[in-house]
């Protein structure tokens, strides 16, 4: 295999939503907040699914790797009941080969409301059920040793099992790319994932936010100065200012494609990391990497979800 994501397997429910249901369900836009199941269904009452699909940041990368017409792997933990057996046929459709056992357990399958409002922008609720319970026994051995490298997120990442889930797979894995995931992460798990980035990783995917927040820059430059001590692969999204990759002392940018009809920005950072990893594994060069990974997002940001086809 190419490259194997360890992440959080969730369904994503996806729902138009006006920006009025934000302020009574004190929402704030563009986050992503975790819920317990009984918001999670007190939030589901007042919407209307538009569509259902297999989720979860890396899960999305995987696919969109896996499109891209790379061999690929996911293990993410679900419940064996109506929306876990769902999640493993949506992958299994993408050509995506499930690394991991069903079992009956006691938690439900994990589930993300994905709202969209009118100007683009997605808030997310996630209730992260049985997926963010994931233990090192159900990291599959052979299935990370068998690829070239692994893909994580920050989502998935918390004390306890996950964290030792997380150790497993690093200390066996012949290379390790992880994803920042959200602000919100990185300010809950600062030191932790500071750790990662400067002594477990190789290649870090973050936003500008989120590198900010992890290293409490002032500006830029500070990022800059940080991912040319680093001596490993920082690659970092901009939004409309493009993309950079800090390799040692060099730094590689890509503008952002313009005149883009943005819909839905669910999955940006996701084919993103596809198309950036696409380019790594099958060695082309940085820049060549970051011009996948931006025409990855560009597709996708113009229509709704976070599946190209």
């Amino acid at each position: 295999m190419k490259v194997l994501g360890i992440g959080n397997a969730i369904v994503d429910v996806i729902c138009k939503i006006e920006e009025s249901f934000l302020s009574e369900n004190n929402l704030t836009k563009s986050t992503m907040k975790l819920v317990d199941e009984v918001e999670f269904k007190k939030l589901l009452l007042n919407l209307k699914i538009k569509e259902t699909i297999a989720g979860g940041s890396v899960a999305n990368s995987i696919v969109g790797l896996s499109q891209l017409g790379n061999p690929v792997s996911f293990i993410g933990k679900v419940n064996n009941d109506e929306f876990g057996n769902k999640y493993e046929k949506s992958l299994i459709n993408e050509k995506v080969k499930y690394c991991y056992q069903k079992k009956e357990e006691t938690i439900p399958t994990g589930t993300c409301l994905v709202l969209i409002t009118p100007d683009s922008e997605r808030t997310m609720c996630t209730f992260l059920g049985i997926a963010g319970k994931i233990s090192d026994k159900d990291i599959n051995e052979d299935a990370v040793k068998n690829s070239e490298l692994i893909f994580l997120e920050g989502y998935l990442w918390d004390e306890g099992e996950p964290k030792n889930a997380f150790n497993k797979a690093i200390n066996i894995s012949k290379k390790t790319a992880m994803s920042l995931s959200d602000q919100f992460c990185v300010d809950r798990h600062k030191k932790s994932f500071l750790d990662l980035v400067n002594n477990k990783l190789d290649i870090t995917f973050a936003n500008e936010q989120e590198i900010l927040s992890l290293i409490d820059a002032k500006n830029f430059d500070e990022v800059i100065s940080f991912g040319k001590q680093l001596g490993k692969l920082i690659v970092i999204t901009r939004g409309e200012k493009g993309s950079i990759a800090i390799q040692k002392n060099e730094v590689i940018e890509c503008d952002s494609k313009k005149n883009l009809k943005v819909i839905d920005l669910t999955g940006a950072g996701d084919l993103f990391a596809a198309g950036f990893l696409h380019g790594h594994v099958n060695n082309l060069t940085i820049k060549k990497s970051l011009e996948k990974g931006t025409e990855m997002s560009s597709k996708i940001i113009q229509k709704i979800g976070a599946r190209l086809n």
